[in-house]
């Protein structure tokens, strides 16, 4: 007889759960965002408590005259020095070296890059994992126009935007379309910046990538799939900020459409 497949075996070994001994670090660039960010710490801190994950937040502020700085300093009392990290900024030097700055601090092995505004919701990040684990991944991106997830899998629900009027809406599937029709980048949300990394990934895909602000996460995906990393998406829900301001501006659009060019005639 096999001893393994006793029922007093099978009972013992299905009280056994296989634990993530992994350690995911979400770096969270802030600007003005006091209102916001009690609220996503209590999200994700719960998100990662459920799952009985190891976890930490490395708050990059950029010298937000609201008093986020000391909400951060805050909530690091409440959950922690080792759970909450504040590493401010002089001042407003863009989305992709605050990225670069957080990575300097992550203890985690792998790293969650988000909005701190509710824009993107912690519920999704469980999905990012899973399919990472399936596959392996190097990379997992939330997407807004995926119904399903790639690879497949069963939990995934269609993705889409709340909280935009039409002509938002249009500009940005406009400008996925003329992104992917350029630069095939194999993602079908290149302007996302909801993403799960493998640390060395990121660290090596940054320093090749050369673009600011909103344009640095599209060059992120280019770059990713030229140096021949895996990438999973996953589909999720988008909802525009409920306080404060959008921080997008038409300088920003005409960046899009340089940086689009720069990556066609350079990658």
């Amino acid at each position: 007889m096999n001893p393994f497949a006793s029922p007093t075996s099978l009972t013992m070994q299905g009280t056994h759960r296989s634990l993530d001994t992994h350690k995911y670090s979400v770096i969270l660039p802030t600007y003005n965002e006091r209102a916001n960010l009690p609220v996503i710490v209590w999200l994700l801190a719960r998100t990662f408590t459920e799952q009985e994950l190891d976890w930490e937040v490395v708050v990059v502020d950029d010298a937000s005259p609201d008093g986020t700085q000391e909400v951060a300093r805050q909530l690091a009392g409440v959950y922690g020095e080792d759970k909450i990290l504040l590493r401010p900024r002089a001042g407003k030097l863009g989305l992709g070296t605050a990225y670069i700055h957080g990575l300097n601090f992550v203890t985690g092995d792998f790293v969650i890059i988000m909005d701190a505004d509710f824009s993107h919701h912690p519920k999704f990040i469980p999905q990012f994992i899973r399919l990472q684990k399936a596959h392996n991944l190097d990379i997992v991106t939330g997407t807004r126009y995926r119904a399903t997830s790639k690879p497949a899998t069963v939990d995934a629900l269609p993705g889409g935007v709340h909280g935009w009027d039409f002509k938002r809406k249009l500009v940005s599937r406009g400008a996925n379309f003329l992104a992917d029709t350029v630069l095939n980048p194999g993602v079908s949300d290149l302007t996302g910046s909801f993403r799960l990394y493998r640390l060395p990934v990121l660290r090596h895909i940054i320093t090749e990538t050369v673009s600011k602000g909103y344009v640095f996460q599209m060059e992120m995906m280019v770059r990713a799939r030229a140096l021949g990393y895996t990438v999973g998406e996953v589909p999720i829900t988008f909802v525009d900020r409920i306080f404060g301001d959008s921080k997008l501006g038409a300088s920003e659009v005409v960046g899009y459409a340089k940086g689009i060019w720069t990556l066609f005639v350079s990658v």
